[in-house]
């Protein structure tokens, strides 16, 4: 468990599985084509980037910090810093996330690239 707990292997994991099963989710209910294309790569970069906030923001509870501790600084003040984490963990997620998002065309039926 120190493993998962001590190290960036759980959140560099979970944040892949994330960049790459977003844009799939999204392709779902998205039409084909290339602007709903656009819009894909625009909501999952949203997307992840608030999950993996709040990822960060659980870390934190999970290596024992008080939420009311966590909470102190301000609303605001907690959603700049937990919104650096995640973008600062862009540098493994952007790049599965497009890998994703461009292999997307490929599954397209009624639409040519």
């Amino acid at each position: 468990m120190e493993l998962f707990s001590d190290s960036l292997l759980l959140p560099a994991v979970l944040l892949a599985v994330l960049a790459f099963v977003v844009p799939r989710l999204l392709a779902r209910v998205l039409p084909e084509g290339v602007k709903p294309l656009l819009l894909n790569a625009f909501l999952s970069t949203l997307i992840i980037g608030v999950l993996s906030a709040v990822f960060f923001f659980c870390l934190y509870l999970w290596q024992g910090a008080d939420i009311a501790d966590l909470m102190a600084p301000g609303l605001v003040a907690n959603v700049v810093f937990f919104g650096k984490l995640g973008l600062a963990s862009a540098i493994i997620w952007v790049p599965i996330m497009l890998l994703s998002v461009a292999g997307l065309p490929r599954k397209w039926v009624k639409e040519t690239w």
